[in-house]
């Protein structure tokens, strides 16, 4: 009698182990992380309007003698799950990490919009920052796409990533600018020194 109960919680213990392996594959789903051709071309993640939405800019430069030409635009971001999930739980990205940069001319007539801007239909720019520790010797790099699906490194000395390096508030992302994530990056104190002294003291309340 005994034997059949330890045989029976045995059975039930293993059942158990398979349900939540199980759950957990289908919880958090391992993604396909970057892609790459045969000549180290980056494919275009064609599906990442599926992916977190992080923020909206508008009008932005961080050079300030440029001008928009009167041309306003808005910059989409967005991130694979996977990469958003990990920051989350951690304050910084993980390897794979992939974020989209997605530029849409700014349109202020039509319907029965009268005053202010919402986004056009045309993709203007697109722009993936990866991180691929095993590939890029800092860690990161930078793709711009046109109309292809695929394309090539820009390289190192562009300043995109001089810039990144010496201005962002995380891993040489721009987290200062994504709202729900810059609060996590102070709670888990995985600001950058540079950011935190572009940014001054808090204030005082």
């Amino acid at each position: 009698m005994l034997a059949q109960a330890k045989s029976v919680l045995l059975g039930a213990m293993v059942l158990f182990s398979f349900s939540l392996a199980a759950f957990r594959q289908t919880a958090t789903p391992a993604g396909p992380g970057p892609e790459y051709t045969g000549d180290a071309q980056l494919k275009f993640p064609a599906h990442y309007r599926d992916w977190l939405y992080l923020t909206t800019g508008f009008d932005m430069s961080y050079n300030p003698a440029m001008q928009m030409g009167g041309h306003h635009m808005f910059d989409n971001v967005f991130v694979n799950p996977e990469a958003y999930k990990a920051f989350v739980e951690t304050g910084t990205w993980p390897d794979k990490t992939m974020l989209v940069l997605e530029v849409r001319g700014a349109e202020g007539k039509g319907s029965i919009n009268q005053k202010g801007n919402y986004q056009g239909t045309e993709v203007m720019g697109l722009e993936v920052h990866v991180k691929d520790e095993a590939r890029f010797p800092g860690k990161w790099a930078f793709f711009g796409f046109d109309d292809g699906k695929t394309a090539k490194m820009i390289p190192v000395a562009a300043d995109c990533y001089s810039c990144h390096a010496a201005h962002a508030a995380v891993d040489t992302t721009f987290v200062q600018f994504y709202p729900t994530l810059l609060p996590i990056a102070k709670s888990k104190g995985t600001l950058a020194a540079a950011y935190r002294n572009e940014a001054g003291p808090p204030a005082q309340k």
